[in-house]
């Protein structure tokens, strides 16, 4: 493996006081350090941090067992390989007792936004005291992730004893089906057993793909929450938002809410006809709730939110990009709509508690930040629609002089699209390949971005290691203080590697 320049990125403690802070920092300009350390004070205002991305268990004996879960799961059907039905997570639900109908849910479909959209909606219910359970993917960096109680990713000593005690119930479905359960659906069968055996007091549920034949759609969520819809998975969802919106409607039950990020027209007209025949009533952003106005702060903006019960004003998201506002307020939207304003009362829930809440945010992998001089970006967008926020957000929040891409993608995505988005903020572009089998071949990326940025500005790099170390020194080249950075993006196992080359995890 090349050996990347030296990061500086190591973080020091939290440091409490005001004036603490603005001392610290000798080495800055007295205004910006004044102003930093006003975000880090009101950030801190939101308790400690979310859990971070888990490492590989300390424990060697703990490792190996988990490992060994990993290598059992492997062998089943992956996330890409479907057989359209719920019938054997139906089965394995009701061999072990129908747990995902012990607690309420909030379940969440859509094309883009939908992790970070789950972690804001369990952050805002963690802070109104109730227990949660979220249940996302793919994951960033380790399998544990995917199941979350409290807001932080379940022990890797929990994950293994949850998957040995479904684990009988899995083989005696596999017996009786025609196909094995897949890798997805035994994770879901996990996770719901995880949350009924906690207990928690309400599970926020992320869709594998799609929405009716999802595995995850064994519940009955009574609120759905669809965030934006986008060409994603067109081999096996539709080639038309419209087509699309059908399938992941399918979320939508009898008498639910239905909380609507903004959608392409067709879409909507899909999603307002599903929820007027399960007779739902539905929220939607730009009309019942949406963002009022937000501004740039370090380290993420500032919004003034509109809910279904009022206005949020002056809540400071420690996200880039306008995106996660509107992520944001569907999330604040989906809360509210589970507490019943709008419904049953229309009383805004505490603004304090509200501020708080997204004060503690955290979204591994979406424009986070994991190395300065130069900065190193990562971001998991791995489709048209999620590069164009990308690259949207990396314009307004960082300002960089010269922007290295480092794009490693999977081949079954559309890959011209994502450059042709990434094209107008790159000044060069780093192409290289993860270690999925869905990887796209270098040499076959670099075709393609040659085509949209031309062959002077394309370098390729098959090994992520080496790709990384080539951006990095691209983003050097024009001096310590020319404002360079690096945007490492493409895919969420892109990202996720990059992670653990560059020390976090």
């Amino acid at each position: 493996m090349s050996e990347l320049p030296p990061d500086d990125s190591e973080q020091s403690e939290p440091v409490d006081g005001f004036d603490e802070i603005v001392a610290a920092e000798t080495d800055r300009d007295p205004d910006l350090a004044v102003i930093e350390a006003g975000s880090r004070t009101l950030r801190t205002q939101g308790g400690p941090p979310q859990a971070d991305v888990p490492a590989r268990p300390a424990d060697p004996e703990v490792d190996k067992a988990l490992r060994e879960v990993e290598a059992e799961l492997a062998t089943r059907w992956g996330e890409t390989k479907l057989e359209p039905s719920v019938a054997r997570i139906a089965a394995l639900m009701d061999v072990l007792g129908e747990p995902q109908r012990s607690y309420p849910s909030i379940h969440i479909t859509g094309t883009n936004g939908k992790t970070s959209t789950a972690r804001m909606i369990e952050a805002l219910l963690g802070a109104f005291e109730l227990r949660t359970g979220r249940y996302t993917s793919p994951h960033v960096q380790s399998i544990t992730e995917r199941i979350s109680l409290d807001g932080a990713p379940v022990s890797a000593e929990r994950f293994i004893e949850t998957y040995q005690d479904v684990k009988p119930y899995v083989e005696m479905v596999d017996a009786a089906q025609e196909y094995r359960l897949s890798f997805f659906e035994v994770l879901t069968g996990m996770a719901y057993a995880a949350f009924a055996d906690a207990p928690v007091d309400v599970a926020v549920v992320e869709v594998g793909m799609g929405g009716s034949w999802d595995a995850t759609n064994v519940i009955d969520a009574g609120v759905a929450v669809v965030t934006p819809i986008d060409l994603d998975h067109t081999d096996r969802l539709g080639t038309t938002p419209a087509e699309i919106a059908g399938e992941k409607s399918g979320i939508v039950k009898r008498d639910a809410t239905v909380i609507m990020a903004q959608q392409p027209v067709d879409a909507a007209q899909v999603l307002l006809k599903k929820a007027v025949e399960a007779d739902a009533t539905v929220a939607r952003e730009g009309l019942e709730f949406g963002v009022v106005a937000r501004q740039v702060a370090v380290g993420g903006q500032l919004v003034t939110l509109r809910g279904l019960g009022g206005e949020y004003p002056e809540v400071y998201l420690p996200l880039h990009g306008e995106h996660q506002a509107h992520n944001a307020a569907v999330a604040l939207a989906a809360v509210e709509a589970f507490f019943g304003v709008g419904a049953q009362h229309a009383q805004p829930l505490d603004i304090d508690t509200v501020r708080k809440a997204f004060a503690a945010v955290v979204s591994p992998g979406r424009l986070e930040v994991v190395r300065r001089s130069p900065t190193v970006v990562l971001d998991a967008a791995h489709n048209p629609a999620g590069a164009r926020a990308a690259a949207a957000a990396i314009g307004e929040a960082f300002q960089f002089s010269r922007l290295i891409g480092v794009v490693g993608a999977s081949g079954d995505k559309n890959v011209r699209g994502l450059l042709e988005a990434f094209e107008p903020v790159f000044a060069e572009v780093v192409v290289t390949r993860n270690s999925s089998h869905r990887a796209m071949d270098a040499d076959e990326l670099a075709a393609i971005a040659v085509e949209v940025f031309g062959e002077d500005r394309v370098q390729v790099e098959p090994r992520l290691p080496d790709a990384l170390e080539a951006a990095i020194t691209l983003a050097e080249e024009e001096g310590e203080f020319a404002g360079g950075g690096v945007l490492v993006t493409g895919s969420v196992i892109t990202v996720g590697e990059a992670r653990l080359l560059l020390g976090r995890g």
